[in-house]
């Protein structure tokens, strides 16, 4: 699936609302995929800037606020919508329509409010792509903070990620497909679209990975410890700070609601050593380790990883957070 096949099949499901429109693609933009005219039966055509998305989740929702101020009028496509965001971006007043034809329209006295179109999945081009199973993640992870990896042979890097050898082969396979990775001669490699790459790490990694790792929900045995998190002597090397804590200490500006940990600890020496107690509603998320080696500081992930844990949440003051992390130790790189 592309962006062509999401306009196309958005535009045709338009049709029966007496909404047409025509499309452009925009090759010197950066910031937008292509041009929008749509016509409508009361109203004079407008010419919308577009970005278009697979997947359009909270994550997004603060930086297509900021575009869509560049880039008036602007409107976002994508095949799917979460409801909690579409509703979020119509109090941001951020124009949205979804490829089953659901579509929100505020501009220039013009509003249109299309709900209740059933999602009908387009067909995708990835079936069978290896790059982004589990596995695969945990590969690119450690690729996106190093792309020298890339060019280790096959054997180095599957001890490295902790990976089975014949799984990077096909991990290999499925980004050139995706065209992520470009081969360079016989032997060497790079890295392509980084930043589309890290965007689609982050929302696989929410939605396949994590939730694999979940060791449980937790709250402290004595509540101070909550806000005294900091002095909690957790072990180094084996324990880290995720998420809302990771981002408070990369840069002093979030006060945690809650708390995220990473461990190669087992759970009954969790709950000893920290006084944890099992709480499904708890304020402390524990997660298992999926990488092998860190060379990031004493007892915090890495920041591509706090950013990740950031972003994913969508929440104002998070990826307020996470732009904050990105800039400082992320955008050199990406």
């Amino acid at each position: 699936m592309n962006e062509q096949e999401i306009i196309q099949y958005a535009l045709h499901n338009l049709v029966e609302e007496d909404i047409t429109g025509e499309w452009k693609d925009i090759t010197d933009d950066n910031r937008i995929d292509g041009k929008l005219v749509l016509h409508f039966k009361y109203h004079p055509p407008v010419h919308f800037n577009v970005d278009v998305k697979k997947e359009l989740r909270a994550m997004h929702v603060d930086y297509f606020e900021h575009l869509a101020k560049e880039k008036n009028p602007f409107l976002v496509v994508a095949n799917r919508i979460f409801p909690k965001v579409k509703q979020e971006l119509k109090n941001r007043r951020i124009n949205y329509l979804e490829a089953n034809g659901n579509m929100f329209l505020f501009h220039d006295g013009l509003y249109v409010n299309i709900n209740g179109k059933r999602n009908r999945e387009l067909a995708t081009n990835t079936g069978g792509n290896r790059a982004f199973t589990k596995t695969g993640l945990k590969v690119i992870y450690q690729f996106l903070l190093n792309e020298e990896i890339v060019n280790w042979n096959y054997r180095d890097i599957a001890a490295y990620t902790g990976t089975g050898l014949g799984n990077i082969n096909n991990i290999f396979n499925g980004l050139k497909q995706e065209g992520y990775l470009i081969q360079l001669t016989k032997n060497d490699y790079k890295l392509d679209n980084k930043l589309k790459l890290l965007e689609k790490w982050i929302i696989d990694y929410e939605r396949k990975l994590k939730p694999t790792l979940a060791i449980g929900s937790f709250r402290f045995l004595k509540p101070d410890d909550f806000y005294n998190w900091k002095n909690i002597p957790i072990k180094r090397g084996q324990t880290f700070w995720g998420g809302e804590p990771a981002g408070d200490l990369f840069t002093n500006y979030l006060r945690p609601e809650e708390l995220t940990l990473y461990t190669t600890e087992e759970r009954t020496d969790l709950i000893k050593n920290y006084r944890l107690v099992p709480d499904i509603q708890g304020n402390v998320k524990v997660f298992k380790t999926f990488w092998i080696t860190d060379e990031v500081n004493d007892n915090v992930v890495q920041p591509l990883l706090a950013y990740a844990d950031l972003i994913a949440k969508g929440d104002r003051r998070c990826t307020e957070t996470a732009q904050k992390i990105y800039d400082e130790y992320l955008q050199n790189k990406f």
